[in-house]
């Protein structure tokens, strides 16, 4: 009888731990919808990275500030820049995604329908890998931040998380190092530079922008004018 009672059990716990982490996941962004995250997933990979390489010296650089201590600028220019549905959608932007899939079979330059929603869900608590286990998680994650956050604090998480370039997470980290000024005086400019290395933050330099990036910048700042400009963000629910 004690082997069967510890199939039973041990088949018990097979079952409960899908519906575990479900709660687990659901506890851990209600929590994070009141406070701030210390790290995310992402900088914890970047650091254990660099462990890995043998680098004891670096460091992540994170430093949050809540909304209302940055400038108006950056989160206007990464909705500009990533997306202008922001405000409508609830987490899945199809348009995008349709648009994203018509460009990819044209083979024109690979495309991503992600929502700033999605980015949060994925740099806060997932890996950096095109699986589709972790596509799943993070649309499971997306539908939970869409669920409990208000819009507000979306935009708040994301900008205090999002890669600036290598090591250097959220609006100050990257105001200070590469403007060596506040999150909270943040010009146009700066924002859309910032919000113009987003796709692959390693690769661009807001330091030393490039021929892509200058250009990009600019396209933000005259989406970030069509947006409205930082009246915009007046739709943003407390």
């Amino acid at each position: 009888m004690r082997p069967r009672r510890r199939l039973r059990r041990l088949l018990r716990w097979v079952l409960a731990l899908p519906l575990l982490a479900l709660l687990a996941s659901v506890l851990q962004v209600g929590l994070l919808r009141f406070v701030d995250p210390p790290f995310s997933a992402f900088m914890m990979a970047r650091q254990f990275e660099a462990w890995g390489a043998g680098d004891g010296t670096f460091r992540i650089a994170y430093d949050w500030r809540d909304l209302d201590q940055v400038s108006a600028q950056l989160p206007l220019a990464v909705i500009a820049s990533e997306d202008q549905r922001f405000l409508q959608h609830r987490g899945f932007d199809l348009k995008a995604i349709e648009k994203a899939i018509q460009s990819n079979e044209r083979g024109g330059r690979v495309r991503g329908g992600s929502t700033i929603s999605q980015q949060t869900a994925k740099n806060l608590f997932l890996w950096s890998s095109r699986s589709w286990l972790r596509k799943g998680i993070e649309a499971w994650y997306t539908v939970l931040i869409e669920t409990m956050w208000p819009k507000h604090r979306i935009i708040e998480v994301y900008v205090n998380v999002a890669e600036f370039g290598d090591g250097v997470y959220g609006a100050q980290a990257a105001a200070r190092t590469y403007f060596g000024v506040d999150a909270s005086q943040l010009g146009p400019a700066q924002a859309a530079r910032l919000a113009a290395v987003l796709p692959s933050p390693r690769r661009y330099s807001a330091a030393r922008p490039g021929p892509y990036v200058q250009r990009r910048t600019h396209a933000i700042q005259r989406q970030m004018r069509n947006l409205g400009g930082t009246a915009y963000l007046d739709g943003l629910e407390d």
